[in-house]
């Protein structure tokens, strides 16, 4: 469910922390890419994936 990927998000700092503060390199990248690596971010910090 989105909602549910969104509480993840929100909850591990990655949407503040990560995504908006590293924005103006990620948009230069595919989706492909920027799905992987937001993957990444969470199994590090013990996020089910």
């Amino acid at each position: 469910m989105p909602s549910e990927v969104y509480r993840k998000l929100q909850s591990t700092g990655c949407i503040d922390g990560y995504l908006v503060l590293h924005y103006d390199i990620l948009h230069t990248q595919g989706t492909d890419y920027i799905v992987d690596d937001i993957k990444e971010y969470l199994e590090v910090r013990g996020v089910r994936v």
